[in-house]
């Protein structure tokens, strides 16, 4: 009886050291080159039935996959078919000289707001670009009551907050269109600010300023 027991385990022994030795010539088979493609147990999405940008479809009568939009078709959010707000730009590609939203002191109001968050840290909160960032070894910004910066147009201003410049990213993710314009309409503000002539002040208010 017990010869019989000794038998059973040493045939279970062996049973189990021969699966060890094909799991592992197995694992070593998969690391070899093949040509042959992946066996793929579960393929869930490795795989999918599509189409590529200018590939063939045998399925349409011009044998193009790429389709137009079917007549009647609307945009489920905003159709961005204004350039001059969404993109800063004229119909011929030139950024447009003045900002298209009308300025009011709400507007401003806002737009100084943003500012102060996403501006000053870099920029400071008068725009000369003494910040807290170049105290700590940032490249300083350029200030933006230079002549050159004040001439720029608008929509200038409006595509560097956008898709960033040189060392500034961009922040078309962080600041909605309305928040950009808003502080464009800021920053003008603020060089306004800088380099305001004595016309530019209220009569009533000219004395107290001499």
């Amino acid at each position: 009886m017990r010869a019989l027991f000794t038998g059973k385990y040493f045939i279970l022994v062996a049973l189990g050291i021969a699966v060890s030795v094909l799991l592992m010539l197995f694992g070593c088979a998969r690391k070899r080159p093949s040509e042959k493609p992946p066996i793929h147990l579960n393929p869930d999405m490795d795989t999918q039935p599509k189409y590529k940008a200018q590939s063939i479809s045998l399925f349409f009568d011009d044998s193009s996959a790429m389709r137009n939009p079917i007549s009647g078709t609307i945009a489920l959010t905003r159709l961005y078919e204004n350039d001059d707000y969404y993109k800063g730009k004229d119909e011929k590609g030139n950024f447009i000289g003045e900002n298209p939203v009308p300025i009011t002191m709400p507007l401003l109001t806002h737009g100084e707001e943003r500012f102060d968050i996403y501006c000053s840290p870099c920029h400071s909160r008068v725009g000369d670009g003494k910040c807290i960032m170049v105290n700590r070894g940032y490249v300083p910004p350029p200030t933006f009551h230079s002549d050159r910066i004040r001439e720029l147009p608008d929509g200038h201003i409006y595509d560097v907050i956008t898709g960033g410049i040189r060392n500034m990213p961009g922040y078309h993710h962080q600041i909605p269109v309305d928040d950009r314009w808003a502080i464009v309409s800021y920053l003008r503000a603020l060089q306004r600010s800088r380099n305001a002539s004595l016309e530019d002040i209220p009569p009533e208010l000219r004395e107290k300023v001499r």
